[in-house]
């Protein structure tokens, strides 16, 4: 029996939709299911938009190749689609000696990830950029930048549409099954009724949902365990008051964290975050706002002591889909092709946290050539 769709894509962030536009543009048969009313409302809308150099993650990861090249990607997409950047740099900052140490390792790291575009500056040479900002060194990196990930989403459909594809709204999957070698079988939720839907290759990208698909499909290999999901809230505050900044300001990283930094819209609005907040759950509820406001606020005085009193505003929550917990050392991006699980026409993708919006439009290219 043909299956009606040559290629279901579930999920419509940015990873789903950079993967189906990727698939329809090589002449594939694509169809997104999305649960949703419309596209990239979960993770894709509530993160910092930041587009990142490729500096934080270990040599070799997929976080760290993806990153660095679909840095590269994006830009060229964005001048393309007209979809608005900008590429205003970012300051990494030590603000006591002990942290010049640390500077230096990531300087390290960022150049064995093939970005070699990071400047050493002085105090007095980060006082000349950014007279606000207090600290005794920084790295500059002058390639990354911010996006609007709504119009970068929205290119990505036309893009996807222009090809040929279809993304179907309103429709959840409720059900997988590997019917043939080369058949899956999906039954979906929409408005009430299930209907059934057979395609030949099928794309997990569903985020916060991912772990709950995958364990839909009984894997080819008994040793494979589909990746767990372990939701990490992060809060924003937006600042009342217009930012006297150009650059983005990042502090010294933790081990699961990039720490309180500042970043700015793609109109010049500035906000804080995220912090991480473990939790069981996909809640998105602002927690302890006036606590979380004094937190904040003696960070960020670390290198911008001129905060004013006041001027922090509980802005969003976004939710990333780690697939490590609290204490576990950070997972790399988890891509799961027919050499992890088994299954033929099959790809899982668990684990798509930062930098996943800089990575999508590689993570769709590398997708294509696990489908090759």
């Amino acid at each position: 029996m043909p299956v009606e769709v040559e290629t279901v894509v579930i999920g419509s962030g940015v990873v789903g939709l950079a993967i189906a536009a990727e698939l329809a543009s090589l002449g594939q048969d694509v169809l997104v299911l999305e649960r949703h009313h419309t596209f990239g409302t979960e993770t894709s809308s509530r993160n910092s938009e930041v587009i990142h150099a490729g500096i934080y993650y270990p040599e070799g990861s997929l976080r760290a190749k993806l990153c660095v090249e679909g840095r590269e990607r994006l830009y060229a997409f964005a001048e393309d689609y007209k979809v608005p950047v900008n590429r205003c740099g970012k300051l990494l900052v030590a603000t006591s000696e002990a942290e010049i140490a640390q500077l230096a390792v990531i300087e390290e790291r960022a150049a064995r990830n093939g970005v070699h575009d990071l400047t050493r500056l002085t105090a007095a040479e980060v006082q000349r950029l950014e007279p606000d900002i207090r600290c005794v060194a920084a790295t500059l990196s002058p390639s990354t930048g911010v996006i609007d990930s709504h119009l970068f989403m929205a290119a990505l459909e036309t893009r996807l549409l222009d090809a040929g594809g279809q993304i179907a709204f309103n429709s959840e999957v409720a059900g997988v099954k590997l019917t043939t070698e080369s058949e899956f079988q999906l039954s979906i939720l929409s408005a009430g009724e299930v209907s059934e839907l057979s395609c030949a290759r099928l794309i997990n990208a569903a985020g916060l949902s991912a772990t709950r698909v995958g364990r839909m499909l009984q894997p080819a290999k008994s040793e494979y365990v589909v990746p767990s999901l372990y939701p990490a809230k992060g809060h924003y505050f937006a600042l009342s008051a217009r930012a006297p900044f150009k650059h983005l300001i990042y502090p010294m990283p933790t081990p699961d964290a990039l720490g309180i930094h500042l970043t700015l819209d793609i109109s010049g609005g500035a906000r804080f975050g995220p912090d991480i907040f473990w939790q069981d759950d996909i809640d998105y509820a602002f927690v302890d706002a006036d606590a979380r406001r004094e937190i904040f606020a003696k960070e960020i005085k670390r290198y911008w002591p001129g905060l004013p009193e006041g001027a922090l505003v509980p802005a969003y929550t976004g939710i990333r889909p780690k697939i490590y917990s609290n204490g576990m050392p950070p997972a790399d991006f988890a891509i799961h092709g027919e050499q992890q699980h088994g299954i033929r026409g099959f790809v899982g993708l668990y684990g798509i946290e930062s930098p996943g919006l800089t990575s999508s439009l590689a993570i769709g290219a590398n997708v294509a050539r696990l489908l090759a």
